[in-house]
């Protein structure tokens, strides 16, 4: 990511003065819990697609920068919200927000995230961006809810899982680039081609966070994590829909009822490697990637179009 930072560098800077600004709270406690958030926030990977979507089209404004922090306010929101779903103690390495003030608070704080994001775009009549974000928030709500739905039965096709990661995942990202462009861009085109883009870029960095599940690698979340939570991703789905029936009989008994024996756990892993979902999930992965690089070379050359392939890249080659 070291070109995207290099070429964004001081719009970065303004970034962090506008989030830090939209967080504050007149409240005491709230405050305080909104400095822990932004002393912690992670890669920025959302914002900087944001302003790197807007400078693409043109100069970055002010309208950039509310749309970067929605974006991020958002996306804060959303983790602070599944922390409290899942019963997650950390987050990024440190303690989540519910771990240190409980889930009543940790609920009302993304409450709060989600409000102050929505009043930041309607004060200032951003009613594009709003739009934009809005429906990423009721994509992200209906693929949390297809999931949990799905993981009942553990009957999840191909097909329904690419909808659960797009509503889940890839919603957000693309709405971070067509909510960025649409702050400097004149044609909706190309608003659309920027929305794709990123939608595409969505699902490749899903799917590569699904194999770190099936990683022996040190990447702070637990392998086998999916399994014992009965997630069925892409390298279980594949294998579960192209092994012999007793094999998917006995890996389905095993999510269904074992999910907690690491032994257990560790034979589903051995099998989605042996028979060839990590080789499959990851040629999906670079086929999406490579989809949203196609987009991308409507564009000019530039050092923007650069740091924006250096991004997706990053995506599908990062190690956590």
């Amino acid at each position: 990511m070291n070109l995207a930072k290099k070429v964004i560098s001081s719009e970065l800077e303004q970034f962090e003065v506008h989030f830090r600004e939209a967080v504050k709270s007149r409240v005491a406690l709230l405050d305080r819990i909104m400095q822990y958030i932004v002393k912690r926030k992670g890669k920025q990977l959302r914002p900087m697609f944001v302003l790197l979507s807007a400078r693409l089209g043109g100069i970055i404004n002010d309208s950039t920068y509310r749309a970067a922090s929605l974006v991020e306010l958002l996306h804060t929101a959303t983790l602070v919200h599944d922390d409290v779903v899942d019963e997650s103690m950390e987050r990024r390495g440190f303690f989540s927000i519910n771990a240190l003030w409980k889930n009543k608070i940790a609920v009302l704080v993304g409450d709060y995230l989600l409000s102050k994001g929505l009043l930041l775009s309607l004060n200032n009549k951003d009613h594009e961006v709003l739009r934009i974000l809005s429906e990423a928030v009721r994509l992200m709500s209906e693929g949390e809810l297809l999931q949990i739905e799905k993981s009942r039965n553990l009957n999840l096709s191909e097909a329904v899982y690419y909808e659960i990661i797009n509503g889940k995942t890839a919603s957000l990202l693309a709405s971070a680039c067509a909510a960025g462009a649409s702050t400097t861009f004149t044609d909706p085109a190309d608003i659309e081609t920027m929305r794709l883009f990123g939608e595409k870029v969505g699902m490749a960095f899903q799917i590569k966070d699904d194999l770190f599940d099936y990683s022996s690698k040190n990447i702070g979340k637990p392998t086998g994590n999916d399994i014992k939570e009965k997630k069925l991703t892409l390298p279980l789905i594949y294998i579960l829909n192209n092994c012999p029936p007793s094999l998917k009989k006995q890996i389905i008994y095993i999510v269904k009822n074992q999910n907690t024996q690491k032994d257990k756990v560790a034979f589903v892993i051995e099998q989605v490697e042996a028979l060839g979902g990590i080789d499959y999930a990851t040629k999906k992965m670079f086929t999406y990637r490579d989809e949203a690089l196609e987009l991308l070379y409507r564009f000019p050359t530039s050092p923007i179009r650069d740091a924006l392939e250096e991004l997706v890249r990053y995506t599908t080659d990062r190690e956590y």
